[in-house]
């Protein structure tokens, strides 16, 4: 057993390969959650990450990503269970205390985590696994004047003000161009599978982007948002909807997408349930 340090998109695209290649329903991440959270944050946070990767015999069984001072996240292969201790080790050892989010599936972190000392906080957020079979899928429909279409490879800077316009109302959004190209430069993404309304000046007003797993038919609808002076028209439905048909084009059986579960915003979790996603697991936060 080998563990070493992150270095590079290379390393990128093997704990990619190593969440598709354990990938179930019981598992928490995607290979688009990966792909979305390594680019999109990158340049900002790239200073306080900590990655490292365990191989043995030349395969890759496990990774853990610290995000100090204090959060973990981690894969480790079921049939290497024994593993993730030494994972969690690795964490502990750049931040003494700390937390982990899995899904209540993954039973041999749930263990690993127990051992080490971690314990479920049950006043935490969780998010709860959707998922929806593209066999039945509705038609969407935008308002006039609004138009439905993907995403072109050279229209970074706009779809990054899309991007900044939907979450403008949190705050104002540190994603950069810079950022946005750093996802549409990052794989699985495909232009076909992110969606926008256009409003008529050419704004992107609403957009939903969707990353495919060949391997298991399924995609991961993961961001998806909203301009706030164009709420409540439809428009969330919609771009979701037309993505979804992209992906069914594309090959893929399902969709997942995994919203807040608990109490705190329910309002993607409206969205995605009036779209035909049906809840199933959820996470749990461990703290130590």
């Amino acid at each position: 057993m080998r563990r070493r340090d992150f270095d590079g998109p290379d390393d990128l695209r093997l704990m990619q390969d190593l969440v598709q290649r354990t990938w179930s329903p019981r598992s928490r991440l995607h290979i688009g959650d990966v792909a979305w959270e390594r680019s999109v944050n990158f340049h900002r946070h790239r200073d306080t990450w900590r990655t490292a990767l365990w191989e043995d015999n030349g395969q890759l069984v496990a990774w853990g990503w610290a995000e100090l001072p204090d959060h973990l996240s981690l894969v480790v292969d079921p049939v290497r269970p024994e593993v993730a201790a030494e994972v969690i080790a690795w964490f502990r050892s750049l931040a003494p205390s700390g937390a982990c989010s899995i899904l209540e599936s993954e039973t041999h972190l749930v263990a690993a985590l127990e051992a080490a000392g971690f314990h479920p906080d049950e006043e935490a957020p969780f998010f709860t696994h959707h998922r929806i079979s593209l066999s039945d899928l509705r038609s969407p429909v935008v308002p006039d004047g609004l138009t439905l279409r993907h995403v072109r490879p050279d229209e970074v800077e706009k779809r990054g003000a899309g991007h900044r316009a939907a979450w403008s109302d949190w705050g104002p959004s540190k994603v950069t161009d810079e950022d946005f190209a750093a996802v549409m430069t990052t794989w699985p993404y495909r232009p076909e599978l992110d969606w926008v309304v256009e409003a008529p000046n050419g704004d992107f007003v609403a957009t939903a982007l969707i990353w495919y797993d060949e391997v298991h038919g399924i995609g991961l609808v993961e961001p998806v948002g909203c301009a706030p002076e164009y709420r409540r028209r439809g428009l969330g439905q919609a771009v979701n909807l037309a993505a979804l048909h992209a992906l069914r084009e594309a090959g893929a059986t399902d969709a997942m997408v995994c919203p807040r579960g608990d109490d705190g915003y329910p309002q993607a979790r409206a969205l995605y349930q009036s779209i035909g996603f049906e809840p199933g697991a959820r996470t749990q936060l461990y703290v130590a």
